[in-house]
């Protein structure tokens, strides 16, 4: 296997719990730093540059006005549909259904992150698990389907 940027700047396991203050330190008011031990990589990244990382990451809604009168919100992104008595009730639903899907997708990570159909949705859910309800409306775009 090639050689990766990430290979060449990671701090050794070793090192990084001999300096665990210094480390945590340097991700919460520097940058996210890269750890390896022995085959093992991983980043430590404080919140506020996750939530930059993750700012392209928006929740593409269409919402459809049913003939009853409601309105049904389909959310491509995670395959989720909910349905509501109107836009606005329907909107806060998704809202709630996505917070309950990132918290069930993280308590089941090892199941969900692997298959086929759902490791995409991985963006998705760690968006929703740092973001607040409005954070969650403010990353929504809303298209009108069928009304």
């Amino acid at each position: 296997m090639e050689n990766t940027i990430i290979d060449d700047i990671s701090k050794k396991a070793t090192d990084v719990r001999k300096e665990w203050s210094e480390t945590v330190d340097t991700v919460v008011r520097d940058k996210p730093v890269f750890v390896s031990r022995t085959h093992d990589n991983i980043v430590m990244i404080n919140v506020e540059t996750m939530k930059l990382a993750f700012s392209w990451v928006k929740y593409s809604i269409e919402l459809t006005k049913e003939k009853d009168g409601s309105y049904t919100g389909t959310l491509c992104e995670l395959d989720l549909v909910e349905n509501a008595d109107s836009k606005n009730g329907c909107i806060e639903t998704l809202v709630n259904a996505i917070k309950e899907y990132a918290i069930d997708y993280y308590a089941e990570f090892s199941l969900w992150s692997t298959a086929p159909n759902t490791k995409k949705h991985l963006p998705y859910v760690l968006k929703a698990l740092y973001s607040s309800d409005d954070e969650i409306r403010e990353a929504m775009i809303c298209h009108d389907g069928k009304i």
